[in-house]
């Protein structure tokens, strides 16, 4: 069992290179259970690299990756997965050609035992319907369960992308760029889809729109060149002149 003030998420003195450049250089952050924690910085400040890392997809130089009290430094995608990790890209990968509902279904399938039966299809796993639904309805979807995603907007597979890991019932979620190349409207409709996500949910988020992102964040960290340059409240860190010179450009 985990304390209250066990940490939902510690990075600590975490390195990857790509020959021989940093691309995370000795990254340390702590984030509490149901933080919003927002990581913003320059492009090729590592922060993707960052996810990557705390998903597994790329494996860690050196440091440690904790998740609620967990070493899970050396696990592999689909068991930091299994341990309650999900999260969006900032290129959606999403099936096109099937709807909405189904592409809910198989996110659910990623984490269930019914992925190995040779037997048994999915017809009639009404369980995964009805959860895929249920999600569908969080996100302001479920009037579309049945489109394709090639019928919806960008805007609303955005929404689905989210709804896809929401599935998975996760306990942290980061989201990589998830107001990226939104109009005005959907950005606010994103927006609201994020704000309702329950606090039993802890939530790291890169994002480049300030406006809508500071709205929604509890904490910043400012990366530059694979490094923490800058952590703390949102007031603190935007008014920080380091942030002023890095990333707001003033």
């Amino acid at each position: 069992m985990t304390s209250s003030t066990t940490p939902a998420l510690a990075i600590e003195h975490l390195r990857r290179s790509f020959g021989g450049l940093p691309a995370t250089d000795d990254i340390s952050i702590s984030v509490a259970a149901g933080e919003r924690r927002l990581i913003i910085g320059p492009n090729g400040a590592g922060k993707t690299t960052l996810f990557n890392q705390i998903t597994g997809d790329i494996r860690s130089d050196s440091g440690m990756i904790s998740l609620f009290g967990e070493d899970v430094t050396r696990l592999r995608p689909d068991q930091r997965a299994h341990r309650g990790i999900a999260r969006t890209y900032q290129i959606i990968t999403l099936f096109g050609r099937d709807t909405l509902e189904h592409n809910i279904v198989l996110a659910l399938l990623g984490l269930s035992r019914a992925r190995w039966s040779m037997v048994r299809g999915l017809a009639p796993r009404s369980d995964f319907r009805d959860r895929a639904r249920d999600v569908l309805a969080q996100v302001g979807l479920r009037e579309l369960a049945e489109r394709t995603v090639a019928e919806v907007s960008y805007g609303d597979r955005r929404r689905l992308e989210i709804a896809m890991a929401l599935a998975q019932a996760p306990r942290l979620l980061l989201l990589d760029e998830p107001l990226a190349g939104l109009s005005r409207e959907e950005r606010a409709t994103v927006q609201q889809v994020i704000a309702s996500i329950p606090r039993a949910v802890t939530l790291v988020m890169i994002e480049h729109d300030m406006d809508i992102a500071l709205e929604l964040a509890d904490s910043v960290t400012l990366l530059h060149y694979g490094r923490v340059i800058v952590q703390g409240s949102r007031a603190e860190v935007v008014a920080d002149p380091r942030t002023q010179e890095v990333y707001l450009g003033h």
